[in-house]
């Protein structure tokens, strides 16, 4: 478990960018990952006991077609702290659209099963 709280701000210009919250004695350690690898370049600045401005940016080298997850991830508990997704493709509407009908079909099974509990148990 974390003691920090971190909010994205913005992701503009290839640099994500968000502000940490936390312990006012606390040295915080970040680091952002790609695939399970360590991605250099992230920056963490003060801005009041604590608060801190969080700067990450985002290596053009990994931006491919398909999807790619970043976290960042505070670097003592292992605790996962936020997290963004970059979509990149020709195919990438083709399968978003297929995700979000099976998100759909799902939802739609959910909604018929909690109906249906709610009938039975009344």
């Amino acid at each position: 478990m974390t003691d920090f709280t971190l909010v994205k701000n913005r992701l503009s210009a290839g640099v994500w960018d968000g502000t940490l919250t936390g312990p006012v004695d606390a040295s915080p350690v970040l680091v952002m990952r790609h695939n399970d690898e360590i991605v250099p370049g992230l920056a963490i600045e003060k801005l009041a006991e604590g608060r801190w401005f969080v700067q990450a940016p985002v290596p053009v080298d990994l931006i491919n077609d398909d999807v790619q997850t970043f976290v960042i991830v505070d670097e003592s508990t292992n605790a996962i702290l936020n997290s963004f997704t970059v979509f990149a493709g020709d195919q990438m509407s083709d399968e978003m659209q297929v995700e979000l009908d099976l998100l759909r079909a799902e939802l739609d099974i959910l909604k018929r099963a909690f109906r249906k509990h709610c009938i039975e148990t009344a």
